[in-house]
């Protein structure tokens, strides 16, 4: 009698699972259905539908702080993307669709995302909005600076492409359309040279910060616009940097975390206001890089010149008839 209940126990636990495995069974193929007639586009490091994001992008380092943006500056806002917590959204500001999302801190992290967004995902404009530490008095906490050029000891670009030249340059038309709208808005924007670093943490070693600064040439320090520049450089798209400093060497003067991460408005409206004149004026000029072939890998007559290949030669227009 025992056994019988025990094997009729036995039986109904096996039903049991039976029908949970059938429930998961039948969960999977309904999920792998919709994948597969999904336009999902998926790298190691974004997924997102097709067409999620906008052509401008503004690209903050901290994921936390593009959740903000989305949240307190775009209507509507839907988180498109949230792979190893990196978090994008897509949404609108006075009608138009903009993007924001994180790049992560240094070189290495902007260089990934930038580099799906712009080739995988057709992006083709990206605006970082960070922050940064300033070298200079003239440059005190809360400026907010827009960079001309980027200096950097890193490696990033000679191993990406072969690239030697230790400094970088944004897209100048998008630059001129940052400079018109802060005109505009009557917002005072600062010009600067950012040394992109590798290293947050120095050892003395290596010299002081007044040091480093003389021997880089720069105004400031960051940690991203190097391999944001080189990437749009490489693939024929735009970038610009805006960054709000948040820490002086000078004077010791900084912001608090949660300040860095809610505080730069200035600059987070400068760059949406700018996103909203792009898509007005539909698209930039040819952006202002070459993307060729040089023995050196140097920057040639003013023009921007960049290896991607040895075997392989690439121009846009533009271009000086000797350098075709």
């Amino acid at each position: 009698m025992k056994q019988n209940v025990f094997i009729r126990e036995v039986s109904h636990k096996s039903i049991a699972r039976m029908f949970l495995l059938a429930a998961l069974l039948v969960a999977s193929v309904h999920a792998f259905a919709q994948d597969s007639t999904s336009d999902r586009i998926e790298t190691p490091h974004i997924s997102a539908e097709k067409g999620a994001f906008a052509k401008t992008v503004l690209m903050p380092g901290d994921p936390l702080r593009a959740k903000y943006i989305a949240e307190n500056f775009l209507d509507n806002p839907q988180l498109i993307t949230s792979v190893r917590n990196m978090l994008g959204y897509t949404g609108t500001y006075k009608g138009v669709r903009v993007s924001v999302m994180g790049s992560g801190m240094g070189i290495p992290s902007m260089g990934i995302y930038s580099w799906e967004l712009y080739s995988v995902f057709g992006v083709e404009n990206i605006i970082r909005v960070g922050s940064a530490g300033s070298y200079k008095e003239s440059m005190g906490v809360m400026d907010v600076t827009l960079v001309e050029s980027s200096v950097s000891e890193s490696t990033y670009a000679r191993v990406q492409g072969g690239v030697t030249d230790t400094k970088m340059y944004p897209s100048q038309s998008l630059n001129d359309a940052i400079r018109k709208k802060a005109t505009e808005l009557a917002i005072y924007l600062k010009q600067s040279t950012v040394h992109t670093s590798d290293v947050f943490y120095t050892d003395p070693s290596q010299g002081s910060w007044q040091e480093i600064a003389e021997r880089m040439g720069a105004d400031c320090v960051e940690m991203e616009c190097f391999a944001l520049f080189h990437n749009a450089n490489v693939l024929n798209k735009h970038a610009a940097a805006l960054l709000t400093i948040s820490n002086s060497f000078v004077n010791q003067n900084e912001l608090t975390p949660d300040e860095r991460e809610t505080s730069f408005t200035e600059m987070i409206r400068l760059a949406l206001e700018t996103a909203v004149t792009l898509d007005a004026a539909s698209n930039l000029s040819a952006p202002d890089a070459v993307t060729t072939v040089t023995k050196d890998g140097k920057y040639l007559d003013g023009h921007r010149v960049i290896i991607l290949s040895k075997e392989k030669k690439y121009s846009i227009t533009g271009i000086p008839e000797k350098l075709k």
